[in-house]
């Protein structure tokens, strides 16, 4: 019999929804039925009690992570790792069996993906193979985490929850070059394994701890703070719709860091979380005394306006010289261009000289544009970055409208978690630093919890919790409590090291699993009809790649991936920059280096990146689709890029030594990581043969038709599920 902590991974999403959840059918046996909706119902009725409780106390994710040991299971021969225990313990319960251990071959395409994005290359599948040791595996792990991929591949996954984009978002859309800053801030920051707790405390705060730190980590905390710099732009007008970038702040860190909504306490106390309109106004007084920069928008052009707000990269005294040093050259300029303005209206130079005069006042228009419209310097690198600004406490607005203004509200953190304690702000601050601080004590409920179902989602295709931004009583229920809470406190027991995280969930029997269940028995059957979606991790699930993975691997099995840091964008000069709401930016920058490093807008999606997928830059976003539509089918028919590439992968096989079966088993392992079969062989021998002998027969000659049969076979195994999936 089934009992309702077995049945909690599949209730709904929320309390009033479960009595309307799909009755599982049972084993022949109606009576399994009947206690399955007292069950449900029993649940339903705890969770619409516990709202009627003090929230803190009540629900789980506001309750203090709990001390839990393992549980005892039958199998204890299964179990590879802690983590296991406590998936096997629920599988066993429902009178299921977990899946037998994937492939080896499976698995190191697996965790090179899982860890890096990239497939492992032939030599390093065969090493792998080759290697009968019980410490193989753990070998793999070590070198990928110590890969400067790795923090290409997680960064990505950060950068999706913080919305980057290149861009502003106003209605001209205008560029941010210095915002690769912080992108490669949480790159360089994984592939650290910086400490989780360090990491939100520099994009919260990170301004006013490079004061206290070591000079030599001044700039990169500064730069962090792009987190918050990098909150969407609205309407024309420099800050115009102010309220709504300080709302997008409020929100995605509530999302990114403690996984609730704070957006919906802006207007009125949250339906359904005990976040309070105060709540939400003490967070709106944080950002309000912090100074955003200005990226330019259509006024820029119009009005001639500067971008304002960037900062140094050194501390403010090594700032002064070249600051002043540009103030001084800035009057200069003026002055000079008004003399050789006059001079050449005068007209007392014949034409000779009058050109060089005309040249020479060009080029100091130019020089004083740029420096004047910039807000960077070409002697002091500036981040797009935040600081603190004038201390405020914020007015509530009433319905969330800025001219409907309430009662003040002190800065604080929501006091449905902190118990009512202040943040103790000191004068003249923000208190940014001190609530970055409160988010990362070890006692906050929610922000290790958060933290490592984000990890285990990345590796497993969904989280314990299934709604990872949104631990509130809109959110799913975790379907292994105990569990997540076990791994919160070894996060925080290890460090906070994300690092330390993957080396466990990546040596649990329970990732190792096939996709496929083997089971010869009923039960593998029985346990799709009982646990259909996979929440007792019963099985590995098969996952499509993400954009990035798809298109890096691409170009890697091709032999055209630019591993490589790129620098700036090819944005156009700041002089040049006049885009209106009518002609906003738009841009695509073509480029062979890995897909994190593509130039992503605000208004403009990623043509590749959209289709297949990718996040909208906008919003903070915690899962992705992997949608199948025919537009996919059509990009990998006629993309020129899938052709460009197809062709470089053809030349790259055909330039491996052997016959002609040699170079098909190296295709297989070089595209799906796996001999070819027999039969594979065959049939590959056939149509090339056949496609060499049409293209010949229309004219081409014998070294062009032969590579274009490469091209086309190496296409029809790059658009096969093989490649597209993890198994």
């Amino acid at each position: 019999m089934k009992t309702a902590e077995v049945f909690l991974p599949e209730v709904a999403e929320t309390p009033e929804r479960v009595l309307r959840s799909p009755i599982v059918p049972g084993s022949g046996s109606h009576l399994r039925s009947w206690v399955q909706i007292a069950t449900l119902l029993a649940l339903w009725m705890d969770c619409v009690a516990s709202r009627a409780e003090s929230p803190t106390n009540a629900w789980w994710a506001f309750r203090p992570v709990q001390a839990v040991t393992a549980p005892a299971v039958s199998n204890s021969r299964w179990p590879q790792t802690p983590v296991d225990t406590f998936i096997l313990s629920k599988i066993e319960a429902v009178g299921l069996r977990p899946t037998p251990r994937a492939e080896k071959r499976t698995l190191l395409r697996r965790v090179y993906f899982d860890l890096i994005g990239l497939p492992p290359t032939p030599d390093e599948g065969d090493a792998f193979m080759a290697d009968a040791s019980p410490e193989a595996f753990s070998r793999v792990v070590e070198r990928l985490l110590a890969s400067p991929r790795y923090g290409e591949r997680w960064g990505r996954h950060w950068m999706d929850v913080v919305r980057y984009a290149d861009t502003a978002g106003d209605n001209a859309d205008y560029p941010v070059p210095e915002a690769r800053l912080y992108r490669d801030y949480i790159i360089d920051a994984f592939n650290a394994d910086k400490p989780y707790d360090q990491f939100v405390r520099e994009q919260l705060a990170g301004d006013l701890l490079a004061r206290e730190g070591v000079r030599e980590q001044y700039a990169e905390r500064v730069i962090a703070t792009g987190f918050l710099a990098l909150s969407r732009r609205y309407a024309t007008a420099p800050f115009e719709l102010m309220h709504l970038t300080v709302e997008d702040a409020i929100e995605t860190t509530g999302r990114a860091f403690l996984g609730l909504t704070p957006r919906c306490a802006r207007c009125h106390d949250h339906k359904f979380d005990p976040m309070t309109q105060q709540d939400y106004y003490g967070l709106y007084g944080l950002f309000a005394s912090t100074r955003f920069p200005y990226a330019g928008s259509e006024e820029f052009q119009s009005k001639n306006l500067p971008r304002t707000g960037f900062i140094p990269l050194v501390p403010a005294e090594e700032a002064a010289r070249p600051l002043e040093k540009n103030r001084l050259r800035v009057e200069s300029l003026r002055t000079e261009l008004v003399r050789l303005e006059q001079r050449i209206k005068e007209g007392k130079t014949n034409a000779e000289s009058k050109k060089p005069l005309e040249d020479l006042f060009n080029s100091l228009r130019l020089e004083l544009k740029r420096r004047e419209r910039s807000g960077a310097l070409p002697e002091l690198p500036v981040a797009y970055a935040v600081a603190d600004d004038q201390p405020i406490d914020q007015s509530l607005q009433q319905h969330g409208e800025p001219g409907e203004v309430g009662p003040v509200v002190p800065r604080c953190a929501p006091g449905f978690l902190t118990g009512g304690a202040s943040l103790n702000i000191p004068p003249g601050s923000s208190g940014r630093r001190e609530f970055a601080a409160w988010l990362t004590r070890p006692e906050n409920p929610l922000t290790a919890r958060v933290m490592v179902n984000r990890i285990w989602q990345h590796h497993f295709g969904k989280g314990l919790v299934a709604t990872p931004s949104n631990f509130g009583l809109r959110g799913d229920l975790p379907s292994h409590p105990e569990l997540l809470d076990w791994l919160a406190s070894y996060f925080v027991q290890q460090g906070w090291s994300v690092k330390a995280m993957h080396r466990l969930l990546l040596a649990s029997a329970t990732w190792q699993q096939a996709s496929t269940p083997q089971d010869p028995e009923p039960r593998a059957a029985e346990g799709r009809v009982i646990d259909p979606s996979n929440r007792l991790c019963w099985h590995f699930d098969r996952r499509r790649l993400d954009a990035e993975s798809i298109r890096d691997a691409l170009l890697a099995v091709a032999g055209n991936l630019d591993l490589e840091r790129p620098g700036e964008h090819p944005f156009p000069p700041v002089d040049e920059w006049h885009w209106t709401q009518h002609n906003p930016f738009k841009a695509v920058y073509d480029s062979n280096h890995r897909s994190v490093y593509l130039m992503r807008q605000r208004l403009q999606r990623h043509p590749y990146l959209a289709l297949f997928d990718a996040p909208d830059t906008n919003t903070s976003t915690d899962q992705r689709t992997s949608a199948t539509v025919p537009l996919q089918a059509l990009y990998w028919m006629n993309n020129p890029f899938v052709r460009e590439e197809s062709e470089r992968l053809a030349s790259r096989i055909l330039s491996q030594s052997g016959d002609e079966r040699m170079r098909i088993a190296f295709a297989s392992r070089l595209i799906w990581c796996r001999p070819a079969a027999a039969e594979e062989c065959d049939r590959a021998i056939v149509f090339l043969r056949r496609y060499r002998e049409r293209a010949e027969r229309l004219g081409t000659n014998a070294k062009n038709a032969s590579l274009q049969a490469w091209a086309s076979y190496g296409r029809a195994l790059l658009t096969a599920n093989e490649f597209l999936y993890i198994d």
